[in-house]
């Protein structure tokens, strides 16, 4: 889980963290019941560290973009760039022309 980048943090991903969260309890439960807990340390660290990475994403969710905003935002980017094709020159009678390349 901790693999996905993506810019978007939605239910399907929760409920994955929710699982692994499960997981991990279930697991520490099981080697307490067989007094094993800490012959595994180096697995309860590696999954305390997956988890510690995809709780930090889901703490900061509200920064993701949804696939609209994300839209957006690229909407307004693509209309605040400066055409290619308008002269430079105010006085140019013909604005939508390309400069020639004398």
């Amino acid at each position: 889980m901790s693999e996905n980048h993506e810019e978007i943090y939605g239910e399907a991903r929760a409920e994955a963290l929710r699982r692994m969260l499960r997981a991990l309890a279930a697991r520490i439960l099981e080697l307490d019941r067989s007094d094993r807990i800490l012959d595994h340390v180096p697995e309860l660290l590696r999954r305390l560290g997956d988890l510690r990475s995809e709780l930090f994403h889901y703490e900061v969710r509200s920064t993701y973009d949804t696939p609209e905003i994300a839209e957006h935002r690229r909407l307004v980017k693509e209309a605040e760039r400066q055409p290619e094709l308008l002269s430079p020159d105010p006085e140019d009678p013909e604005p939508w022309r390309r400069p020639s390349q004398e």
